[in-house]
């Protein structure tokens, strides 16, 4: 299928990893103007001029076409010369009227149990679910606190050769930094079985991004405000979470967005 231009509301930016063919990319998924979910991939992020850095709840338009080596049905190759970011991003004014405007376009399922059936029996790898009831907020150290040597050479190479940093000691200061920690969240769908409870990793920019922030400013005592977010302020909205399944290992899930529209007051009527 040729690229085509198509007009994708930017609903997720995974935090940047090196990849073993292009320079250091992001998954970025998004809606069509009718709610059909994509997966565009890989967005080398850093490298977009100014002009082309989108924000989540922006729309961009862009030339995307059918993904040919990533056959699960959501994913799309963008070519990234052709992004232009239509205006700025969707307000939160009005207890979010406009952002859950769009939201309620999307097919939701009602437990993450619902999604993973989907994937078996229609190859869904990409979906939003209710976050539910959030168990927990665990923060584990990462198997490798800093790159390999391997990777963190990739990582400054590819920047040189991509001029977004203009030698190699200037690369080697700005290089992407690995997160040394991992967030999973475990939450329950009100739909599923008492008892039953499910484990993902989420991978938001937005969770890599406090990391740092709440790290600069509190130094060893980052967790209890990045708890403070995530385990405390996201959980008390009306929490929503899109899913989307890893390429080599196409059973397994990530929470690649939170979405944590404010919750509306008991018995109060959708009219939109």
């Amino acid at each position: 299928m040729p690229f085509q231009r198509t007009r994708i509301l930017i609903l997720c930016k995974t935090y940047p990893s090196p990849s073993a063919r292009n320079i250091e990319t992001s998954c970025v998924a998004g809606m069509t103007t009718d709610g059909r979910l994509l997966r565009l991939y890989p967005v080398p992020f850093r490298l977009l001029n100014d002009q082309s850095q989108f924000r989540k709840w922006q729309w961009i338009e862009a030339d995307i076409e059918k993904s040919r080596d990533d056959h699960r049905p959501e994913s799309h190759r963008i070519r990234a010369d052709t992004i232009s970011c239509l205006g700025d991003p969707i307000p939160t004014t009005d207890s979010w009227t406009a952002r859950r405007a769009q939201l309620d376009l999307i097919h939701t399922f009602d437990s993450f149990t619902a999604l993973e059936q989907a994937r078996v029996e229609h190859g869904v790898t990409l979906g939003l679910v209710p976050a539910g009831s959030v168990l927990a907020l665990e923060i584990t150290p990462a198997r490798q606190a800093e790159w390999t040597a391997e990777e963190r050479q990739k990582l400054i190479q590819q920047q040189v050769q991509g001029e977004l940093f203009a030698d190699p000691e200037a690369a080697a200061l700005r290089t992407l930094r690995k997160l040394p920690f991992d967030f999973h969240y475990r939450f329950r769908a009100p739909t599923e079985p008492a008892g039953h409870e499910n484990r993902l990793k989420i991978v938001d920019w937005e969770a890599g991004a406090l990391y740092w922030n709440v790290k600069q400013r509190h130094g060893d005592n980052w967790q209890a405000a990045f708890r403070d977010k995530f385990g405390t302020v996201l959980p008390a909205s009306d929490l929503k979470l899109l899913l989307g399944t890893i390429h080599r290992f196409p059973d397994q899930w990530l929470i690649v967005s939170v979405i944590y529209p404010p919750k509306q007051p008991q018995g109060s009527l959708d009219l939109g």
